[in-house]
């Protein structure tokens, strides 16, 4: 949550919102920023952090464990239609990267601005070579890609 809101401008201006979420109350979120995460980030977490007490909306994304009551650690880029273009849950011992949020964020929306006539391949940044997808590419990706 801390890497997100150490590079929290950066992700808006790519014109995205943040949220968290978790089983636990708003009570126990407010502790937490106050005596947690403002001493890591000046001014703490910027973005909402939101209660999922019960688990329900974990249950919708796949992320709600019952037996411990916790919603596991994801990432879920949802695209403005509503549609989750990506997400990204690892066991608690490993976090995630921002680099690989921004990165596919930045994809996600290139792609979208092309209504799909180009798409990034594997490791793509802004700038570097875009695929169009299409009969003339079949066989030929190798000419134009080289990873």
């Amino acid at each position: 949550m801390t890497a997100v809101a150490a590079r929290y401008d950066e992700i808006k201006k790519l014109d995205v919102e943040v949220m968290s979420m978790s089983v636990d109350s708003t009570f126990t979120h407010k502790i937490w920023q106050e005596e947690e995460l403002s001493k890591m980030v000046d001014g703490g977490v910027p973005y909402p952090m939101l209660s999922d007490a019960g688990g329900k909306v974990g249950e919708v994304y796949g992320v709600y464990d019952e037996g411990a009551g916790v919603d596991i650690r994801g990432r879920f880029l949802i695209d403005p239609d509503g549609v989750v273009q990506a997400m990204e849950v690892l066991a608690p011992p490993v976090g995630r990267n921002v680099d690989e949020l921004v990165r596919q964020v930045q994809a996600f929306q290139h792609v979208r601005k092309t209504g799909g006539k180009e798409v990034c391949p594997s490791g793509w940044t802004p700038g570097k070579t875009v695929l169009k997808p299409g009969p003339d590419l079949v066989g030929k990706v190798w000419t134009v890609w080289k990873p």
